[in-house]
């Protein structure tokens, strides 16, 4: 494997070291604006008004939208993205569960997220749940690639891919301060400023956010968040006559403080209290430090252009939270106690939740674990582009090849509380060492695609290949001979087509094959998970109109899920284990519109629709230990699937203020598909959302700007999982002032 990836990097390096000379041939006239080459390849789709005419779904969310509605949370800006299906959890997106075309959104394991064009997650191949996100205010653009388009992003493409670009360095003094203020102690405040002198570049930006929470512990308690991040960039133009070239260095650290909780409600303390939170959960903290380097190297010509970008990621968490109970003699699961608070073996330690009641004997301790995790993610990866002709046809060739490292340490204890008059008090026992072990993963990525155009015809070929090596160790002790290493060797083809019917319209069809790695603790006998993806699409785009739907077919031959403690904290020993459930299928409708009305020459009346619809269904019967599947008969539909999804978003813009709106309509999503599982309900409940911005130019004094999310005040259930009913986020608004300089 090491042979194969000395070979691919070696050419990439002889391709770079040869451009100067290559780019000799290029007359001064000829030579590009190197800024604008550099961040069309960091940010992968365009801004202008002419028809897409890339093979396959994307969807570009920009930096004015982005400015528009002044949204913090990422479950927000996605639910106007058509095939996206969310499992909201915390209200405040803290830790999102993001899926793409049925692909279970828990933690957003199943999707490859990016910064940058970098993978992000705390160790993407060893532990892809997604414990760490970044913030959504620093963000200037999202993209979200689905079917054959995301066939370069891995290593999971049975969904998609999400890349996220941060600002940019700019060519001139510019800069921002923006702070806000408003309900439940909600704090921001944002500030960047950068400038380019010569040919050098540079940009700091940082941004902190914070909220009280909408939550009452009882007995009283912060429910609250801080969190902060801060990122410099630099960059040198290295440009001349011949050939473009350009270096960038960029730094960041972030930082969170959350007392958040998985511990929910019964759904009869939620009728009356949505936002109550249990005495049990007053210890529950989450405290997160992470650092990022990134150094970029650019270079390019008229004829072709390579990109190669360098990475480390640190990510080291404390995750102390409400874990059960003690148990021995009497053993009470936490799920079924929510579930039947008034059966008589629970009645106990419900009111123990509640603080109601003291803890009397051993069995009725309350236990609070600390996961405790260091991550990290490395790597180096380069891409080539390169246009030519071959016998009368366009070629636009692109190859990419990575090398990636990441790893992660688990170091999870437990300890045991007393409940004393609603207060938790350590019953003086030492803390107990559960979970000590590593998972690392060094892979290989190489990925070939070739966009050949005839007339109005572009065919796209592809395949993506993934060579991993993964090991697990238990560190604990006498567990010197619990270790595995093995090794994972696939590739992965694509074919996209997209027709050009005039200057407005044009059809596009892709089948590319989908792959999800297992974990390296998993024993061989799981199979990894693996589909072919179909998709048929039509688009449109003209004086202010656009539109795309497509039809999207996702044949599943091997599902695979693991038992989280977040999906299901149920799971006992098999806490971290990989299932297979076999065949599945999922297919649908997305379709987005939207067109710009002028009513005069002061107002412009702009209005979008996102729908999309999805039906899944397991396609053989079987018994699961898996929580969320249970007994589970063919023809049951996949868990956390809405039907039905649509975002319709408003505006009314003159030439100093603005005003918009969003309505949102999710569809109830059942919580397990099979029989045999026990929760207090079978599905969440649907629901309907509004959002409401304004802003209004006060010109060289800066902005003001109002947000009030949920504008009716509405609360639903949002998932059960993984103890108890958690509620949307109630009526949010806060005000603030943005100077731009």
């Amino acid at each position: 494997m090491m042979k194969l990836f000395a070979k691919h990097t070696l050419a990439l390096v002889i391709s770079a070291i040869c451009a100067p000379a290559l780019a000799n041939t290029v007359n001064d006239s000829d030579k590009k604006d190197t800024d604008k080459e550099y961040y069309e390849r960091i940010q992968i789709l365009g801004h202008d008004d002419q028809l897409r005419t890339e093979s396959g779904s994307a969807t570009l969310i920009d930096e004015q939208t982005l400015e528009k509605f002044k949204f913090d949370d990422i479950n927000r800006v996605l639910y106007s993205v058509p095939g996206v299906n969310i499992r909201e959890e915390d209200g405040f997106g803290l830790r999102p569960n993001i899926g793409f075309r049925g692909a279970t959104p828990e933690r957003s394991k199943k999707i490859t997220v990016m910064e940058d064009g970098v993978l992000i997650g705390p160790a993407p191949y060893s532990a892809p749940a997604a414990y760490y996100f970044p913030m959504m205010n620093k963000m200037t653009s999202l993209e979200v690639f689905k079917g054959p388009s995301a066939i370069k992003y891995g290593p999971n493409t049975v969904a998609g891919a999400l890349n996220m670009t941060t600002r940019h360095v700019p060519r001139s003094s510019e800069g921002s301060l923006d702070l806000a203020a408003g309900t439940d102690g909600y704090l921001k405040a944002k500030a960047y400023y950068g400038n380019t002198k010569g040919k050098l570049g540079y940009l700091i930006e940082g941004v902190h956010l914070q909220s009280d929470g909408f939550k009452v512990l009882d007995g009283g308690g912060n429910t609250g968040f801080d969190k902060n991040d801060i990122m410099v960039k630099f960059n040198y133009d290295l440009s001349n006559n011949h050939y473009s070239q350009l270096v960038e260095l960029k730094l960041s650290y972030a930082d969170e403080l959350s007392d958040e909780t998985y511990l929910g409600l019964t759904d009869e303390d939620f009728a009356t209290a949505p936002n109550r939170r249990y005495a049990a959960s007053q210890l529950d903290k989450m405290d997160w430090q992470h650092q990022q380097i990134q150094f970029t190297h650019f270079i390019g010509t008229e004829s072709f252009d390579i990109t190669t970008r360098l990475y480390r990621n640190q990510f080291d968490r404390s995750w102390f939270k409400f874990n059960g109970f003690k148990g021995g003699l009497v053993d009470a699961d936490v799920q079924e106690v929510i579930a039947n608070p008034t059966d008589e073996k629970h009645q106990g330690f419900y009111r123990l939740l509640t603080g109601e009641a003291d803890s009397q004997k051993e069995y009725e301790k309350i236990i609070v674990g600390d996961n405790y995790r260091e991550y990290y993610s490395q790597g180096i990866q380069s891409e080539l582009y390169a246009d030519y002709q071959l016998s009368g046809l366009t070629h636009e060739f692109n190859i990419g090849v990575r090398f990636h490292q990441d790893q992660i340490k688990r170091f999870h204890t437990e300890d045991s509380f007393l409940m004393q008059s609603s207060k938790l008090i350590s019953d003086g026992n030492d803390t107990v060492a559960t979970t000590t072990n590593i998972e690392e993963t060094d892979a290989i990525s190489i990925f070939l695609k070739d966009k050949i155009s005839w007339h109005q015809l572009d065919v796209t070929l592809g395949i993506r290949g993934e060579f991993i090596d993964a090991n697990y160790q238990n560190k604990a002790v006498g567990k010197a001979n619990d270790w595995l290493d093995k090794q994972t060797n696939i590739w992965l083809p694509s074919l996209s087509v997209f027709y050009k019917a005039n200057e407005s319209a044009g059809f596009f069809f892709g089948v590319h094959e989908g792959f999800i790695p297992t974990s390296p603790k998993e024993d061989p006998a799981v199979d990894v998970e693996s589909s072919v993806n179909y998709e048929l699409g039509a688009r449109y785009r003209s004086n202010g109109t656009q539109f795309e739907a497509v039809y999207f077919y996702n044949d599943i031959k091997n599902l695979k899920e693991s038992c989280s403690f977040s999906a299901a904290a149920s799971c006992g020993d098999n806490l971290d284990a990989e299932f297979n459930s076999g065949k599945a299928t999922v297919y649908g409708i997305e379709f987005t519109a939207g067109h710009t009305f002028t009513i005069n020459s002061t107002f412009d009346l702009p209005v979008s629709l996102v729908y999309t619809n999805t039906q899944s269904e397991f396609d053989t019967s079987f018994t699961s230990d898996f929580p969320m599947w249970g007994i589970i008969e063919e023809g049951d539909p996949l868990p956390y699937q809405p039907e039905n999804q649509l975002t319709l978003s408003m505006g009314l813009a003159a030439n100093n203020w603005d005003i918009n709106l969003v309505a949102r309509y999710v569809d109830e999503m059942m919580e397990a598909s099979g029989e045999a599982v026990t929760l207090a309900g079978e599905a969440t409940e649907a629901y309907s959302i509004l959002d409401i911005s304004a802003s209004y130019d006060l010109g060289k004094l800066g902005s003001v700007y109002l947000k009030i999310d949920n504008i009716l005040d509405e609360q639903e259930v949002i998932s059960r999982r993984p103890y108890g009913a958690r509620p949307s986020k109630p009526q949010q608004a806060y005000f603030g002032y943005q100077y731009n300089f």
